[in-house]
């Protein structure tokens, strides 16, 4: 009687909404999944998705060869993978770091020779598509390191990514292409909480002036994907506001090494900046809409 192979074993550490999308695909597609999060509600939800909740950041890289880093910033990265009990920490030579948190480039570039003083190889590989499509699958993946870590990565990150887009073999490369998208992002979602409350100004019904936009020219995925939820009052966080802002942010300050104006990514990141300072950071990105169309109904026309 033949022996059955063991399941492949990948980690996650962060399984805020994008995380845990990430595990679930992981857990679906048959790995053995092992997770961590500091936050106790977080490690519930990925202990009932199927995956095993280890200890720490270290139990995790001593347990999987691939791991899945989804953080908020740099500081967070940082504790994660050099901090006490982090995947350093661990002592575990070849363990690949796929870091999926939306970064600063020029700190991008900085962790393969400080992670390869412990063993470790990075691949950077920022995220997007929002929860659902990590949970399914079909998520989009920016990939930039050297072929070698991408080939031991390539299995977990087939099975969370159903597109994926390797950019080049220079860390930090990722996260730039990261950064031009997440402006864009941003951008549109402010631009579609000001046309949101022109229209209302103008006396238009908001859901039929969307569901137009949306067959129209000024459709956008961000659009299409946050303004039905803006409209019906669905702002439970999938992205969080504070995080868009904190992306444009990072867009403001790379634009401006780069030589460049960036004056949409600084107009969308002070629309950002506004709701967060309005209480709304902690609501679904989507709360842009709605705090445009109340911010200009106090100033004129109310929403109908």
């Amino acid at each position: 009687m033949s022996e059955v192979p063991p399941r492949p074993v990948a980690g996650v550490v962060g399984t805020g909404a994008m995380g845990l999308g990430i595990a679930r695909s992981l857990v679906r597609e048959g790995f053995d999944t092992v997770t961590r999060d500091r936050a106790p509600d977080a490690d519930a939800r990925a202990a009932a998705a199927g995956c095993r909740v280890l200890a720490n950041a270290a139990a995790v890289a001593a347990a999987a060869p691939v791991v899945f880093v989804v953080v908020v910033d740099d500081r967070e990265v940082d504790d994660v993978i050099f901090g006490p009990d982090g995947l350093a920490s661990a002592g575990t030579s070849g363990l690949v770091v796929l870091v999926c948190s939306t970064l600063d480039p020029d700190y991008v570039r900085g962790l393969p020779d400080r992670a390869g003083a412990h063993g470790l190889a990075i691949v950077d590989a920022p995220i997007s598509g929002g929860p659902a499509k990590a949970a399914d699958g079909s998520m989009t993946m920016m990939l930039a390191a050297p072929r070698y870590a991408l080939d031991r990565a390539a299995p977990a990150v087939a099975a969370v990514a159903g597109h994926r887009f390797v950019v080049s073999e220079r860390a930090g490369d990722a996260a730039a292409t990261k950064i031009v998208n997440n402006l864009l992002a941003g951008a549109n979602l402010a631009a579609a909480g000001e046309a949101l409350a022109l229209a209302d100004a103008l006396g238009l019904d908001a859901g039929a002036t969307a569901e137009v936009i949306g067959a129209s020219s000024g459709a956008s995925w961000i659009f299409a994907d946050r303004v039905p939820r803006a409209l019906a009052g669905d702002l439970a966080p999938r992205a969080a506001a504070r995080i868009l802002a904190k992306d444009l942010a990072i867009a403001c300050s790379v634009s401006e090494r780069a030589g460049l104006p960036g004056d949409f990514a600084r107009t969308a990141r002070r629309t950002f900046v506004d709701a967060v300072a309005a209480g709304h950071g902690e609501r679904d990105d989507a709360v842009i809409v709605q705090h445009a169309r109340a911010t200009a109904a106090r100033r004129g026309r109310p929403p109908r």
